[in-house]
């Protein structure tokens, strides 16, 4: 495997991007879990080129996941008060298992030593198989949510939170 990257997103053109990846991933990790009906909603809601926009203009960022040249997945972050929101970590079933999201780890804590932040949380369905690889990278379960986010559906999450320089 080559050299992971991550790279800003800027443009629509990478948003564009990011919102294809959007698509297929969640179809192919979520189709069991959510439901066709959801995945649509939450796509719109959330990971369209106009939501992607809209929350950068609230201090998100966004990067694409590169590697063998070519986009594998994508990372949403906002840096809120003392900590650092992991809204996104996103990678194609291809690219699992390859030691991409502990890097991506890595750069968030970066950006955290950067910016003065004391911790990395995310959200995470209670039923995602992905828990466990956030366990695996030292994020610890602080508590439970329920959120409303519309037309019916709620999120039901665990919210997770690693100390930086652990």
């Amino acid at each position: 495997m080559e050299q992971v990257c991550f790279e800003a997103v800027l443009d629509e053109k990478q948003m564009q991007k990011v919102a294809s990846l959007a698509e297929d991933i969640w179809y192919e990790h979520y189709g069991r879990l959510l439901g066709e009906k959801q995945i649509a909603y939450m796509l719109e809601k959330f990971q369209s080129v106009s939501a992607i926009e809209e929350q950068q203009r609230h201090g998100y960022q966004y990067y694409l996941i590169t590697y063998d040249g070519d986009a594998h997945g994508y990372i949403g972050l906002q840096p809120q008060g003392n900590t650092l929101f992991l809204s996104k970590l996103y990678l194609q079933k291809q690219a699992r298992g390859k030691g991409i999201a502990r890097q991506a780890l890595d750069m968030m804590r970066e950006i955290c030593r950067e910016k003065g932040l004391s911790s990395i949380y995310l959200t995470v369905n209670k039923h995602n198989s992905s828990k466990q690889v956030y366990e695996a990278l030292g994020f610890k379960t602080t508590r439970e949510e329920v959120t409303d986010i519309g037309n019916g559906f709620v999120m039901d999450d665990y919210i997770m939170e690693i100390l930086i320089g652990e």
